[in-house]
């Protein structure tokens, strides 16, 4: 039947001329043609029918590993990772959504929807998406300084928490949808690169500086202290200077339940970080914290006896899906940029290492799709941004999770306790939940060992580090994202402005050319300097790189041209005399008898012959009486140039046409084909400057060049 009913569409688009002129390149239907116009439909509906096929499979790639999925041997794998990573996420999601400044319910709502989502549409196998730190953090950041925790009527300052929570849920409500739609945009639209400009040292080095604005962040839950948010530069300063002003203000038993809270976990933790080859799964402590303190808590009544802040009510069941605000566009459109870079960039780290380390592949534009679907449904939810966390993605993979059905898994056990578990965390001390948060901050702390590595591999990324984590320590996290990503990007400039530059030497009796500054076996080759760059030749460095070459050949090369040319003005001021005083007695012999010529005739004569014999042309260094150079021909070596602007080739051909006049020879090797077709196209080849100066290697000129000195020479001497 569907046979029938394709064969008679094809019938039909034969009949209005469909493919009169655009796929026959217009030919008309004919008894002899109209098969072959048949076939070229059908070919044309099945080609459609498999490109629209593979577009659906690798939009939903779920749909193309389920139907292959070998439950026998992944099953019960992702099932128990699935299990163990929801067990993980009840605790970090309530914790989270104090960095993110929402009530504890809306992080686990962070924990089941985009979880979900993201399974369907992720490429990676492992990572496990959901609320993770430096982005509650920077989410917090956004809805503290858009709804600050004190609101001024008038004179009085009072505090409404009911308002300030629920206007900053539709704060962040509105970001995280922004930070979906730019996240999808941007998958769309192949710009999965821009990760590349988020280098290993900068997102190190600001994800530590996160991590102490965490923990600052937490310190007024440990104590007890009731303190407002700060989210202006500078606010980590005023913070730890507004927390000590009050330290005298601290709860006792706060401080009691967050110290012990945090000896157990700091204790587990480590115990599950020795014995990791040995325990079936991490010992889930913080679940255990909160399972205890929450039994404590309302067993003896801190809240009510000792004055220990608990999360309060945590109502049961999902809340309807609204669409956020989106008036607040103009006041989140920025953060929301970074976070959703920020947010792909720790998604697709996480899922390259993992597909590394398993031997499968992860689609980065796909991956931007995928967390910009989990967070623009999300931000219906009353959502906050989410990406993949490392903690829990360890968990995932070291726990037999295969696939992202454990991802669904985990989803599926934190929808179980949003509908019935979440009443029973009521009398929950929110120095639990921070007491959580800085104890998985533990592995963060130990990026700080990256600054004496950087210092012994490379100077550019111990200074990228440390300005990105000053500059986000002080200038909070989305103005320091901004000036760490411009930084990073003027030290490639500074990189490439300032490349090293090297004199090349053979080694004996090879083809093989290194540094003779760096190779004690390398030795200059007699009458050829070879010059290499580390860097593209353009406006920034063309003037530097001709400086550096003039100093890397030992002679001042400026100054050898500056003598030529008043060694050649010299002598034709001296002809230019002779000429004159030959006209004038010429001048004077027509007017007088000629004796005045006669007499001086020799003279003169043997002045302009001795003056051609010396100004040949054109005029050499040696006839001029200057000293000529050790070297008779320049090889530039251009294997690490990836490209060249017009400034670089005008200053190319200025080199060329100096050393020209000191009567050197300049080639160029190792030549890159872009290169050569800019040459070209900026019409760089003359008569002089042929393509015949352009060598595949240095062996080949340096072969080359040798051969014909040498049979330069022997003619010479043979002529002499």
């Amino acid at each position: 039947m569907d046979k029938e009913l394709r064969n008679r569409d094809i019938r039909y688009c034969m009949e209005r001329s469909v493919f009169h002129e655009t796929e026959l390149g217009g030919s008309t239907p004919t008894p002899s043609n109209g098969r072959a116009i048949f076939n070229a439909a059908k070919n044309k509906l099945r080609c459609s029918r498999s490109a629209a096929k593979l577009l659906l499979l690798k939009f939903i790639p779920i749909l193309q590993w389920l139907p292959h999925y070998p439950a026998k041997e992944w099953l019960l794998g992702d099932i128990v990772s699935g299990v163990s990573v929801g067990i993980l996420q009840l605790p970090q999601g309530l914790a989270y959504a104090l960095l993110a400044g929402v009530p504890p319910i809306f992080g686990l709502y962070s924990s089941f929807f985009p979880v979900f989502i993201y399974s369907f549409f992720g490429t990676s196998r492992h990572v496990s998406v959901g609320t993770f730190t430096v982005m509650s953090i920077m989410v917090g950041s956004v809805a503290e300084s858009l709804v600050p925790t004190e609101f001024v009527q008038g004179n009085d300052t009072i505090i409404n928490m009911d308002a300030r929570d629920e206007a900053r849920v539709e704060v962040v409500a509105t970001l995280t949808l922004f930070v979906g739609i730019f996240q999808i945009i941007l998958g769309l639209v192949q710009f999965g690169f821009v990760v590349t400009y988020l280098s290993e040292p900068l997102v190190r080095g600001y994800t530590t500086a996160a991590t102490i604005h965490v923990t600052v962040s937490q310190l007024k839950h440990i104590f007890g202290l009731p303190l407002s948010e700060r989210s202006q530069p500078l606010s980590l300063i005023y913070s730890l200077i507004s927390l000590f002003r009050r330290i005298h203000n601290t709860n006792i038993g706060t401080l009691v339940v967050s110290t012990i809270a945090l000896l157990c976990l700091f204790a587990v933790k480590e115990v599950n970080q020795k014995w990791q080859s040995k325990l079936p799964m991490p010992i889930p402590i913080e679940l255990v914290v909160l399972v205890i303190s929450t039994g404590l808590s309302y067993g003896i009544n801190l809240h009510e006896q000792y004055g220990v802040g608990i999360v309060g009510n945590i109502p049961t069941g999902l809340l309807a899906p609204t669409v956020p605000k989106t008036d607040l566009f103009f006041q989140v459109v920025g953060n929301a940029f970074a976070i959703a870079v920020v947010g792909y960039t720790i998604t697709i780290s996480l899922a390259k290492m993992f597909a590394i380390k398993h031997g499968y592949k992860v689609d980065s534009n796909q991956e931007l799709i995928a967390l910009g679907l989990s967070n623009l449904t999300g931000s219906f939810f009353h959502c906050f941004a989410v990406t993949s966390s490392m903690s829990r993605s360890l968990v995932q993979e070291s726990t037999g999770g295969n696939t992202q059905i454990a991802g669904s898994v985990s989803s599926l056990i934190t929808l179980v306790i949003i509908l019935k578990a979440g009443e029973l965390f009521t009398a929950l001390p929110k120095a639990i939940l921070s007491a959580i948060v800085i104890a998985n901050l533990k592995e963060m702390y130990k990026q700080f060992m990256d600054i004496p590595a950087l210092w012994r591999t490379n100077k550019y990324d111990l200074l990228i580090w440390i300005v990105t984590f000053l500059s986000t320590i002080c200038l909070n996290l989305d103005i320091g994202l901004g000036v760490s990503v411009i930084f990073g990007l003027l030290t490639i400039t500074f990189r490439t402005q300032l490349p090293q530059y090297s004199v090349l030497g053979q080694v004996f009796d090879t083809d093989i050319y290194r540094d003779i500054c760096q190779n004690t076996m390398t030795k200059e080759v007699d009458g050829i300097k070879i010059f290499r760059t580390s860097s593209a030749i353009y406006f920034a460095n063309a003037e530097l790189y001709a400086q550096t070459l003039k100093a890397k050949v030992g002679v001042n090369i400026d100054l050898l041209i500056e003598k030529k040319k008043k060694a050649v003005m010299k002598r034709k001021r001296g002809l230019q005399k002779v000429i004159t005083l030959a006209q004038r007695i010429l001048s004077n012999t027509k007017k007088g008898s000629g004796l005045e010529f006669l007499m001086n005739k020799e003279a003169i004569v043997g002045s302009l012959q001795t003056l051609s014999e010396t100004i040949p042309n054109p005029p050499t260094l040696q006839s001029l009486g200057l000293e000529r150079l050790s070297f008779h021909s320049l090889i530039l070596d251009f294997a690490a140039v990836c490209f060249i602007d017009t400034v670089g080739i005008k200053m190319l051909k200025i080199i060329f046409e100096e050393f020209k006049d000191i009567e050197v020879d300049v080639y160029l090797v190792n030549c890159p084909g872009s290169i050569l077709r800019q040459l070209q196209s900026s019409r760089f080849f003359n008569e002089t400057f042929t393509p015949a100066l352009i060598f595949p290697t240095i062996h080949d000129a340096v072969s080359y060049l040798s051969q014909t000195h040498e049979s330069s020479s022997l003619q010479e001497v043979t002529a002499i």
